[in-house]
This record gives C-alpha cells, sequence and structure tokens, in this order.
C-alpha cells in the first residue's frame, strides 16, 4: 500500500444520462452554454484543481468520439479514460471502478465520484472533500437544509415536519479510498442490489460510517430546464467563458 505522500487521485464523472426532463434531443451534459458544453465546465473544474491526477468519465454510448474530441479541443489533459456508461448510476460507476482496478489503482488512491452535470463545483469544495477523506477516510459533499421540510404519505397532506438542522441535502463529490470504494460496489453486485444511486448510499447500506464536507449552493445538479437558465445566468454574470 503507498504511503500519503504517493497517493494518487482520480476524478471519476458520471456522464452517461440521457437528461429525459430536459426535453432535449441532446444529452444534458452536451448542452453548450456559451459555445463550451456543460461537461467541458464540469472537466475544467478538475482539470485546474492541482490535488487531482487523473479524470475518467463514464461516458453515454456513442458519445465518446464526441466528449473525446471535446476535451483535446479544450485542453483537457488529464483525462485519460472515458468508457462506456451504464443502464443506471451505480452500473457507470461500477464499470469505471473496474477500469480502474485493471489500470492497477491502489487500495489507497482517492477516488472522487462526481456528477458530470455540477458543472460549478469549486475548488474549495473539491479540497474540503479530499481533505475529509485524508483525514476520516471518506466524504460526501452537503448543504444545510434551509426550507421547512416536512413527511407526507400521501403527497398531498403534511403528516410530519422534521428538525432541518437534522437534515442535509448532499451533493457530489462522494470521495473514497479506492479499495473501499471498489469493494463495497463488488459487495452490491454479489446482493444483486443494482437499484442504490449514490456512493454514500451504498456505504451506508453496508454498515460504513460515512462523513459530511462542505459542499456549496452553487454546486447543484443541472436536471430541469430552470437549472439550465439558471447556469447559463450564472456563466454570464461570473464571466466563466
Amino acid at each position: 500500500m503507498k504511503d500519503e505522500k504517493n497517493i494518487k487521485t482520480v476524478a471519476l464523472l458520471t456522464a452517461a444520462g440521457v437528461g429525459s426532463r430536459m426535453h432535449n434531443d441532446i444529452p444534458k451534459q452536451f448542452i453548450h452554454v456559451e459555445n463550451k458544453p456543460i461537461i467541458i465546465y464540469t472537466l475544467e473544474a478538475f482539470q485546474n484543481h492541482p490535488a487531482i491526477d487523473e479524470i475518467i468519465v463514464a461516458c453515454l454510448n456513442g458519445w465518446i468520439p464526441i466528449l473525446q474530441a471535446y476535451a483535446k479541443q479544450y485542453g483537457i489533459t488529464k483525462l485519460k479514460y472515458i468508457i462506456n456508461g451504464g443502464s443506471t448510476g451505480q452500473e457507470s460507476i461500477t464499470n469505471c471502478l473496474e477500469k480502474l482496478k485493471l489500470e492497477g489503482f491502489d487500495e489507497n488512491d482517492i477516488v472522487m465520484v462526481h456528477d458530470g452535470n455540477r458543472p460549478l463545483v469549486s475548488d474549495s469544495v473539491i479540497s474540503e472533500s479530499l481533505a475529509s477523506c485524508i483525514s476520516k477516510g471518506n466524504a460526501v459533499a452537503y448543504v444545510p437544509c434551509n426550507g421547512v421540510v416536512v413527511t407526507t404519505e400521501d403527497q398531498t397532506h403534511c403528516d410530519e415536519q422534521l428538525n432541518r438542522d437534522n437534515v442535509k441535502i448532499t451533493q457530489t463529490p462522494h470521495t473514497f479510498r479506492f479499495g473501499k470504494i471498489y469493494r463495497a460496489y463488488q459487495e452490491m453486485a454479489k446482493q444483486n442490489e443494482y437499484n442504490v444511486v449514490a456512493p454514500c448510499s451504498v456505504m451506508m447500506k453496508l454498515g460504513e460510517e460515512v462523513f459530511l464536507s462542505p459542499g456549496s449552493e452553487f454546486n447543484f445538479k443541472i436536471t430541469t430546464q430552470e437549472d439550465l437558465e439558471i447556469f447559463k445566468a450564472l456563466v454570464r454574470t461570473r464571466h466563466l467563458k
């Protein structure tokens, strides 16, 4: 096992979704905003962070050559592997982990799983996640819940109000040691569990202790048309072109 000075940190981006909720013919991660695909904004965040050594992307089938061309155009030199994603997020992550295993990744190396359509992840969010993983063993980015939180059985009536101080909204990145996350996803496959979406959910289902690291309200996931409009406005106002 490597010591901390020699560990490798890889960003694992999931970009295999079809974006059905966007009602767009182009997958959301390839939609252009100010003449740049959304996935490139995300890739640039990890390309520009000094602690990230390599990037692997689970890409939508048929779009790998397009992503390769974009990566070359925009100078994403840390992108080492692009593989076909699966039909679920869990399958896409598993495919990436299997590729990293084949490439000889060490038990102690670090894997930072991030949604390809969260393009505004900041240096500080990445750094905080990495620091938590090194000190505590893992990290899941989060933001506080600022609204009133209620439960409902029939989707029309409020049944119970929860204490929002005890409720957090998770984001990505989810960051783990390679050996730990690889074995966890292998165990999910053995149990025929294929509907557990997030790495933190996989770990908690297996009884692992999971720690939180600070996220950001800007680190939102582009899922709907409204999200896309907000991102466009932020790109224009923050000069992120």
